[in-house]
């Protein structure tokens, strides 16, 4: 009788031990994951080959993730070029090449000021449904139209604008931003 309660008392020992282990070993990943910025996550995710965003809306979610890290949190100036490299990334090699990489950071440093100069920060950025983007074939050429919306705080007054995103499928397979422009006659200001 003593050597089975030994041995029970042994199991439950070595047990607690490796239950013990495997506690430590796992609060230690998750907390690490969780201990990072938004920026950081974002510059972080992998774009490259099959983790590309696989649909137009995808593509445009993450162009607003990236807008809110410009906008609204704070990074350092590695961070700010790993993020607008992001963004060309995502962008049709006709745009990419009509905002050359350098003209595109100053253009961005330039609006990142005039934000936290009207101290304007996005409050959510929303994306259509997937049954609203619209898909087109011309030229035997795929396009897709998405719709975002931005709620912006400004000045005190909040403000909503509507983007409308245009995206082209090249060879690849892969949705590129072609291009964007203002939504006309849908802004509005609340004060």
């Amino acid at each position: 009788m003593k050597k089975i309660r030994m041995v029970v008392i042994g199991i439950i020992c070595i047990s607690l031990v490796v239950g013990f282990y495997y506690y430590i070993s796992n609060r230690n990943t998750k907390n690490s994951e969780t201990d990072l910025t938004e920026v950081q996550k974002v510059v972080l995710k992998d774009i490259s080959g099959d983790n590309y965003p696989a649909t137009p809306r995808e593509v445009v979610k993450l162009y607003n993730r990236i807008l809110c890290c410009y906008y609204n949190e704070e990074h350092t100036e590695e961070e700010f070029y790993q993020l607008a490299d992001k963004a060309l990334a995502l962008m049709d090699k006709e745009l990419a090449d009509n905002n050359p990489a350098e003209q595109y950071y100053l253009r961005v440093q330039q609006e990142i000021a005039a934000y936290h100069e009207n101290k304007t920060t996005i409050n959510n950025a929303s994306v259509c449904d997937t049954n609203e983007v619209e898909y087109r074939t011309l030229d035997g050429v795929e396009y897709a139209y998405v719709k975002a919306s931005y709620f912006m705080k400004e000045n005190g007054g909040f403000t909503k604008s509507n983007q409308n995103y245009v995206l082209r499928e090249n060879e690849e397979g892969d949705w590129k931003i072609l291009a964007f422009e203002l939504a006309e006659g849908e802004t509005t200001e609340d004060e």
